[in-house]
């Protein structure tokens, strides 16, 4: 089969492997979409902590079942999303139901082998059915879905409230979706990259491209000199770590998505004389995974937006290179 693999910094080969064996307990799946996560970025710039040279990359992806080995409700020739959260059951944060945050976590395509190949080996807890009215293509996006779900619900979000979003890639779009969804006043969402807003506004978000107007003042018109309730900060830079603290109210929330490269400088002086609380949010749990699946099937959120390239396994170097380009991609897909 036809794998890509992380071979070290900016180095990736698409090679020939052997399909996986499978034990019992485990579903051999043929892979239909993988698509490019900002971790996976992580991954081939070498600044990954855990990915190691020789895997299989890729974590947002999906297919059907071809062999299957156990005891399960599923079959060969069903469809299925595959969470990558492998959990050890053992430690504190899994005895209390948060596997999301296990403290031995692993991440099939990231520490184990993932779905940039045309089968993976999965084990299948980790398998969710999916019905015929969600499209391959849609499917590899779940993943991030979930994650956006997760930061929403982790958040103090209120219906009516006025939410800031500072970055519009994949995942910061998706937290404006479903933060509209549930009953946001106002989304407002920026970035520098004028192709990205534009996807965003046709959610009907309210953008603000950074380069061309003063974020912090927009957001201060919008609210009235108030300031947002919650701002989400999805870019991961020192300028969007000064944003956050500017653009929220007083006792307002702060909930940072982003896993930043190099550590930022806060102003913890500044929240501290408003009272502004920060938090962060880490993957997703299993109910946030069947409920990005819900939205798809149940044609709440149309995924089609988002997706801006699908590729063939071959172009890999090419989808890499375009995700590097903000100006001109978003959500890019190989078909395996």
């Amino acid at each position: 089969m036809k794998a890509i693999t992380y071979a070290g910094k900016e180095k990736l080969i698409l090679e020939e492997r052997n399909v996986p064996q499978i034990n019992v307990g485990e579903a051999l799946v043929k892979v239909n979409y993988g698509g490019i996560c900002g971790t996976d970025m992580m991954i081939y710039a070498g600044v990954h902590p855990r990915a190691q040279s020789g895997l299989v990359m890729g974590h947002e992806f999906s297919g059907e079942i071809s062999e299957i080995k156990g005891q399960s409700s599923f079959e060969k020739g069903d469809r299925v999303a595959i969470n990558p959260i492998r959990y050890c059951g053992e430690c504190e944060p899994c005895k209390s139901g948060n596997y999301h945050i296990c403290e031995n976590l692993k991440y099939i395509g990231i520490d184990l082998d993932g779905g940039f190949a045309e089968y993976a080996k999965i084990p299948i807890e980790n398998l969710h059915i999916l019905s015929n009215h969600v499209r391959e293509d849609e499917a590899a996006v779940i993943e991030p879905l979930a994650v956006a779900i997760h930061t929403v619900r982790r958040s103090k979000f209120k219906v009516g409230d006025v939410v800031t979003i500072l970055g519009a890639g994949p995942i910061g779009i998706l937290i404006g979706i479903i933060a509209k969804l549930a009953g946001a006043a106002k989304v407002i969402i920026s970035d520098i990259s004028s192709y990205r807003l534009e996807v965003a506004a046709s959610y009907g978000l309210h953008t603000v491209n950074s380069t061309e107007k003063d974020l912090i003042e927009e957001v201060k018109s919008i609210t009235k000199g108030i300031g947002s309730d919650v701002v989400f900060e999805a870019a991961g830079n020192q300028i969007t770590a000064d944003q956050m603290i500017s653009a929220i109210k007083t006792q307002g929330e702060i909930m940072v998505v982003s896993v930043f490269k190099n550590s930022p400088t806060i102003d913890l002086a500044k929240m501290h004389f408003r009272e502004l609380s920060l938090s962060t949010t880490r993957c997703f749990s299993p109910r946030d995974f069947e409920a990005a699946i819900q939205f798809i099937e149940e044609g709440r959120i149309n995924i089609e937006g988002l997706i801006s390239h699908r590729l063939p396994v071959e172009s890999f170097e090419e989808g890499f290179q375009l995700v590097k380009k903000s100006a001109e991609s978003l959500k890019v897909l190989f078909k395996l």
